[in-house]
């Protein structure tokens, strides 16, 4: 037995004679250093008992306890029962060290009993494994009601998160499971959590919206990363919503949660990319004034959206903010400012812009090269286009499918579709096999300009290429056929769809709809829509336009306006082409007071006229053989500063002539183009009728 002596000159003021202590009198340091006597099984369940330590004037007045005798420790059933106190009651004790007489006696913690360890991570792993395969989901679902039921589980909450979050769990699962759950007891925050990631997964935004409120009416405060976690699911999105967005951020305000730079990054992107352009610049320019620097990708969002609107000194703006901000702008930025200048049709600057990027040696990509031919095919400059594909193969950057669709999609926007054959040619020498994209570009082509046989091969040879058609192919197909009166083989073709395992979509149940209208068959509008709603599609804006298009065509305005009212009835705010569409029907039946009272709905609704709006109302005014009501609705488009196209004008001179005032038709096409206007076919046509009309007069 090891002993330390301590001498009387340690302690001070107190002369004592040396005192000899036994380490077996104190508690060992740590476990391994001395093993600990061998306990019940049932004694870790036991409050363990409460131990004084001596005191040091115990120490120095009280002799020095004699030493206890220890026992060899058992090796009974109850002990080798558990391997960890097997292990410890067999192991060597270590070899312990003798203490320096010139340092106090350190004073010894009491033993900790060793507890068996809980089997939670043990559970956690295998649900996780479970719920990693279909196969065993349900098997998971079993196992996690068990350890419930038994009382088995710390937290019920974590296991839960864990089957929520399975990629292979429906949402509707999810939400089953958490109901099961707040049977019992209200959720808690990381089960709000859970669901609410799951419903960002599944990108059900309107869940995931009520689920903060619902958190926000149990007292449970959110915080920054659900709101992350919804926004970052809608960047994702095919189509990112902007009313999600405006209720993100009035849910931000109710929680009183300040906006961090992360959350403001996802904000100024998201609003970018759904369209809101100036709520981004505005959340941009509130980041900065915080003394905040954004990332480079949330100004490479605000670039390329204010270059799409054409805002191209906007777009330079941010872009020199970019490079006085210390980083080097990257392919993806100069692309950005390109997509503008292109949009604008400055051809000039998006060639200034990729000299520019040459300088800085910063390497184009495929999309530099499609934008810059993209610039080039909509000035009609063919030959140049060629000369960026040759400069793409010396450069290595090899030209794929949706370069030769962009050439594509610029000659159907120019009218000159009859290059669709050229650019195959050209594709093909260039060794690049068409893909879908680039064959639903080619069929929305031909069936612009009614090209249905065209539209028709196309089908067909891409489905020779063994490519299969999307929802975009089969909704463009149908509609071609639709257009050329076709109703017959549209409707087989629908049939079709659904037969390859295309399920149509919202867009597919519209042109439908719009078909069916147009051949007044209001029945099977009706069952159409029922079928839509069936299939879980909810109508959309373009649906009700197309049904009070349709009603307004066929003379059935109280459907119209009943549509209109059940719009409102749901909370939605009827848009400007639904009020377009109801003005334009009175108007080709020359109703121009129930066109005004369309208007005066609109106005009352918050919505500001647009010139499509008075346009149409110009026309009713003209079909009533009301030609100063029409002409005093140009003097209000000038005075409110809403510039008149070359609809405005052919619309006007086809209300003069309809009223026989044949003299005053020159003057409204002088007018016109002195305004910068170009007259397109349908105005020289106006123009040659009333010429046509007063040389037959003088004649006369």
């Amino acid at each position: 037995m090891y002993k330390i002596k301590i001498s009387s000159q340690r302690l001070k003021h107190t002369p004592l004679p040396s005192l000899s202590l036994s380490l077996s009198s104190f508690p060992p340091p740590f476990h391994h250093e001395q093993p600990p006597p061998p306990l019940p099984l049932l004694q870790p369940l036991l409050p363990p008992p409460h131990r004084h330590l001596p005191s040091a004037t115990a120490l120095r007045r009280s002799p020095p306890p004699p030493p206890p005798t220890t026992s060899p420790p058992s090796t009974t059933a109850s002990t080798t029962s558990l391997p960890l106190l097997h292990h410890l009651s067999t192991s060597t004790p270590a070899t312990t060290t003798t203490t320096s007489p010139h340092l106090p006696l350190p004073l010894r913690a009491p033993p900790r009993r060793v507890l068996p360890r809980r089997p939670r991570p043990l559970w956690h792993s295998l649900l996780k494994s479970l719920a990693s395969s279909p196969s065993s989901l349900p098997t998971a679902h079993s196992l996690l009601l068990f350890l419930h039921s038994h009382n088995l589980l710390f937290s019920y909450d974590l296991p839960l998160s864990i089957l929520i979050h399975s990629p292979h769990h429906s949402l509707y699962h999810s939400f089953l499971l958490s109901l099961s759950h707040s049977l019992s007891r209200p959720l808690s925050p990381l089960s709000y959590n859970a669901l609410i990631a799951a419903c960002a997964r599944h990108r059900d935004f309107d869940k995931a919206l009520n689920l903060l409120t619902r958190m926000r009416a149990d007292g449970i405060l959110s915080d920054h990363a659900n709101y992350s976690l919804i926004i970052q699911s809608l960047l994702r999105a095919d189509r990112l919503e902007l009313g999600v967005l405006e209720r993100l951020c009035g849910d931000l305000q109710l929680d009183r949660i300040e906006i961090d730079g992360h959350l403001y990054n996802d904000l100024i992107v998201g609003f970018a990319k759904a369209g809101d352009v100036d709520r981004a610049v505005s959340l941009l320019g509130e980041f900065e004034g915080q003394g905040l620097s954004p990332k480079t990708a949330t100004l490479v969002a605000v670039i390329s959206a204010l270059g799409g609107l054409g805002r191209t000194v906007e777009a330079e703006a941010v872009f020199e903010e970019l490079k006085e901000g210390g980083a080097r702008p990257r392919t993806r930025a100069y692309n950005a400012l390109l997509k503008g200048y292109v949009k604008k049709g400055a051809l000039r600057d998006a060639e200034s812009i990729v000299g520019e990027m040459e300088r800085a040696g910063v390497l184009p990509d495929e999309h530099t090269y499609s934008l810059l031919i993209d610039a080039y095919a909509n000035a009609g400059r063919w030959e140049s286009s060629r000369i960026v594909l040759k400069e793409m193969e010396e450069s290595n950057v090899r030209p794929n499918s949706f370069v030769f669709s962009r050439i594509l999609a610029s000659y159907r926007d120019r009218g000159d579709w009859q290059k669709s054959f050229s650019v195959l040619r050209e594709m093909r020498n260039n060794g690049v096999r068409p893909d879908r994209h680039f064959y639903n570009v080619m069929i929305d082509t031909f069936g612009k300009y009614n090209c249905l046989e065209h539209v028709v091969s196309t089908f067909e040879r891409m489905k020779s290429d063994g490519i299969e058609p999307d929802n975009v192919t089969w909704n463009t197909l149908i509609d071609c056929h639709c257009k050329s009166g076709r109703y017959d083989r549209a409707d087989e073709l629908f049939e079709e769809m659904q037969a390859s395992g295309c399920s149509p979509c919202t867009t597919t149940y519209n042109i439908m709809i719009n078909s069916k209208g147009q051949q007044e068959k209001w029945d099977d509008v009706k069952n159409l829509l029922s079928r839509m709603q069936s299939e879980g599609l909810l109508p959309n804006v373009v649906t009700y336009t197309t049904l009070i298009d349709c009603y307004g065509q066929s003379g059935r305005f109280n459907d119209a306006i009943e549509c209109l009212e059940v719009i409102k009835s749901t909370g939605l705010k009827p848009s400007l082409t639904m009020y377009h569409a109801l003005v334009n029907a009175y108007a080709q039946r020359g109703l121009s007071d129930q066109a005004v009272n369309a208007f005066k709905v609109m106005r009352a609704d918050g919505l500001n006229p647009s010139i499509p709006v008075l346009n149409s109302l110009i026309n009713a005014f003209g079909e009533d053989r009301r030609d100063a009501e029409a002409f005093s609705v140009l003097q209000y488009m000038k005075e409110n500063e809403l510039k008149p196209d070359v609809v405005t004008y052919t619309t006007l001179m086809k209300a003069l002539i309809r009223v026989e005032k044949f003299d005053k038709v020159p003057s409204v096409y002088e007018e016109m183009i002195l305004s910068g206007i170009t007259p397109d076919k349908k105005a020289r046509a106006m123009l040659r009728s009333a010429l046509r009309y007063m040389r037959s007069t003088l004649k006369s």
